[in-house]
């Protein structure tokens, strides 16, 4: 089966996609590509995201509509806003709202080479303000009975203009009102993973908390502690063998500007048992607040 590093997308410029026409690509994925499109209907630009059918597996056909289905349900400020859905002879689609800005993960390696070791890492206030504004999104998702079960710093836009901090690519989320990935598959990103996604046991919303631990952990320090590993599978292996000991060093012991309360938040939500870990992303973003309150009202 061809991959989609090695097709060929030049073709599609200039082609209609439902109220939609595609100018130009924008990026890839695993199992997609990103088109900037016009849309004629509103006269704006959105974004169109698209599935060829030569790549198109059960599972990859199920994983797209899954994230189309769920992000068009969703209506919060810091998610992705889904348009359209629907399909051509050659390709899945559906249409979104287009976010002028860039990943957390590019201003996390544009902090790593900055000149000053001081400023190798994201301002903490900063970090603080992105990760509440996303466990308030996903808390909003969690209410409607939807786990994102990716989160990560690739798909957190930070919008250009106002910092906004939009959720994307609720590629695997799992709806606990539909059909959910089929059993046996391990679906996600390793290091982000919960461990009990690895078991492949029942998940819920503490799966997003975890990751966004993990997400956390790496914006107040900049390079994850974890042990050498060389392939995915390791790290899967490595939580689930060292448990609450995987990472080497805390994030007050890396960053001088942490407190050590910071540790204890971050550790909490990073707990190998899903029941000590925080019950909901509102408890988590309380928690934070809290920390912001007490230990950063004087930073800028």
């Amino acid at each position: 089966m061809d991959s989609i590093k090695n097709l060929n997308f030049d073709h599609l410029i200039g082609q209609k996609v439902g109220t939609a026409t595609l100018l130009k690509e924008l990026a890839r994925g695993g199992m997609a590509v990103i088109f900037i499109a016009y849309q004629r209907t509103l006269k704006r630009q959105i974004a169109v995201k698209i599935l060829p059918k030569s790549l198109l597996t059960p599972l990859a056909a199920e994983l797209f509509q899954q994230e189309a289905e769920a992000a068009a349900v969703l209506s919060h400020p810091n998610i992705v806003p889904i348009y359209e859905v629907g399909d051509t002879e050659d390709f899945l689609f559906f249409t979104m709202q287009l976010i002028k800005g860039r990943p957390i993960s590019d201003h996390i390696k544009m902090a790593r080479k900055h000149v000053l070791p001081s400023k190798r890492v994201l301002p903490q206030k900063v970090t603080i303000k992105i990760i509440t504004s996303v466990l308030d999104a996903l808390d909003f998702a969690h209410s409607q009975d939807i786990i994102h079960r990716d989160i990560k710093p690739a798909n957190i836009l930070i919008e250009n203009h106002t910092n906004r901090p939009i959720i994307t690519d609720f590629g695997i989320v799992k709806m606990s009102r539909g059909p959910n990935v089929k059993s046996g598959m391990i679906v996600g990103t390793p290091i982000y993973m919960a461990p009990e996604e690895i078991l492949r046991s029942r998940v819920d919303g503490r799966v997003d908390i975890y990751a966004t631990g993990i997400m956390l952990f790496e914006m107040l320090v900049s390079h994850l502690p974890l042990p050498k590993f060389s392939a995915a599978k390791e790290i899967l292996e490595m939580k689930l063998g060292l448990k609450d000991r995987l990472f080497q060093k805390k994030p007050s012991e890396m960053n001088p500007m942490v407190d050590q309360k910071m540790d204890e938040i971050v550790f909490k939500a990073l707990s190998y048992d899903p029941e000590k870990r925080y019950a909901t992303c509102r408890e988590f973003l309380q928690c934070l607040k809290v920390y912001m309150d007490r230990y950063l009202r004087k930073e800028p």
